[in-house]
């Protein structure tokens, strides 16, 4: 069973859980953030409640995006699976301290050291995937553990309610806290290893299938090794392009509860079902994207599609009087952005090497610092607007347009340099 395949038990999988629960952890305040017990409880009242709110999420995001250049430089130094273990343990610690805090500074410091704890989990996910899978298999090992990071919040939003309502909510910073000591934690520790040659049940057969190249993946690494990531302009073409998608992701998914509720009305269950069927959309672009990357070898070209569709979703949203499908254009958009993050970081492992790639990917995770600007800007906005987020919504319109113009560079490069060459064969034994 599964012979010849074992990267994707020992490595997709913890990968997998990895971002399941971060997620949760990371974007679950956008659901506890509804509940006015909690509000009262930290002092998240008043005319400057909105501006509040968005802090949280803009101290946690500066926190994750500078600490993706320091875990990049750690990880490959000491190894992926050492990191993540560190990671895993501090973000722990912070949930329990979460759900402790008593007063609004404690919970702001709580959210910066988690963003610090979790800042390691894009450069982790890339060192993994660049030294455990064939160039070939990229978007799919990509889409496998990027499946975690929307499935997660999908399902998490029904938990994350249901706790609240049925017992408190600091008891779902707790729950969260368990699901990484009892599970992630112990995944990173007994299934994975830094490379596929360390790992004693990895086969020949199965190394060789990793380490094999076609002619045309042949030339690309030889290019690669004459030219850093660092100096070629697609890479910060993509860059750019993920500091807009931070901007905009971050600024839809934290707000989309509040706007669900308290612009179109609708009450915590409905909240509840949009939020969840937002994140299946993203889901369903990761998957897609994944597949449609690795087929078409064009995933610049899809991002910038991606961002054009974010933009018309946005103002479908923005003037549609119908609360159902303005809260459904807004999950639409939400998950356009999810596939653009997806194929982001597929391109960053292109660009970059086994040897690079922490540090490439804590470049590209940097760019979650903008997902904090985007959320308290919005906050802002609402504050100065009397609650509307009509000017909010402008805001992020713009900025799907700079995304979609910001990819055009790369697609006529991308189009040049298109060869379709041979799929490796992978020799397993029976």
């Amino acid at each position: 069973m599964l012979k010849g395949q074992k990267r994707w038990l020992y490595i997709a999988v913890p990968i997998f859980f990895f971002w399941f629960f971060g997620q949760i952890d990371k974007v679950g305040i956008s659901v506890i953030q509804t509940d006015p017990e909690f509000l009262n409880a930290l002092g998240m009242n008043g005319e400057d409640k909105n501006a509040k709110i968005g802090l949280l999420s803009f101290v946690f995001t500066i926190a994750y995006g500078v600490s993706n250049l320091f875990w990049g430089f750690i990880i490959d130094k000491l190894g992926a699976r050492k990191t993540a273990i560190a990671g895993l343990f501090v973000w722990t610690l912070t949930m329990i301290s979460s759900g402790l805090a008593d007063s609004y500074e404690i919970f702001l410091v709580s959210r910066i050291i988690l963003g610090f704890g979790e800042g390691m989990m894009i450069p982790v996910s890339g060192k993994f995937i660049s030294a455990w899978f064939n160039k070939r298999e990229l978007g799919r090992a990509q889409a496998s553990w990027l499946t975690g990071n929307y499935l997660g919040p999908a399902i998490g939003a029904v938990a994350l309610v249901l706790v609240i309502s049925s017992i408190h909510w600091q008891a779902a910073f707790f729950m969260l806290a368990a699901f990484n000591l009892f599970i992630n934690i112990p995944m990173f520790i007994f299934l994975t290893r830094n490379t596929p040659e360390e790992h004693p049940r990895v086969s020949k057969e199965e190394l060789s299938f990793i380490r094999s190249t076609s002619d045309h993946n042949d030339k690309e690494e030889s290019t690669t090794e004459k030219k850093s990531f660092a100096q070629d302009y697609r890479f910060w073409m993509v860059w750019v392009g993920m500091i807009i998608c931070s901007f905009l992701f971050f600024g839809i998914s934290i707000w989309l509860p509040t706007y669900l509720i308290e612009a179109k009305g609708f009450a915590r269950e409905g909240m509840t079902s949009i939020t969840s069927l937002s994140w299946l959309f993203a889901l369903g672009f990761v998957l897609a994207c994944g597949f449609l990357a690795d087929k078409t070898r064009r995933p610049s070209l899809m991002a910038g599609i991606l961002f054009g569709m974010t933009a018309v979703f946005l103002t479908v949203a923005a003037f549609i009087p119908n609360p159902i499908l303005a809260g459904i254009s807004m999950g639409l958009a939400m998950g356009c952005q999810g596939g653009v993050f997806h194929l982001s970081n597929m391109l960053m492992v292109k660009y970059s090497t086994p040897e690079t790639a922490g540090r490439a990917a804590g470049l590209l995770g940097f760019t979650n610092i903008m997902g904090g600007f985007s959320s308290y800007i919005m906050g802002w906005l609402r504050d100065l607007s009397g609650g509307d987020f009509g000017t909010s919504i402008a805001m992020l319109i713009v900025a799907a347009a700079l995304g979609f113009f910001a990819y055009l560079f790369t697609i006529k490069k991308e189009a040049a340099d298109l060869q379709f060459s041979p799929l490796p064969v992978q020799k397993v034994n029976t």
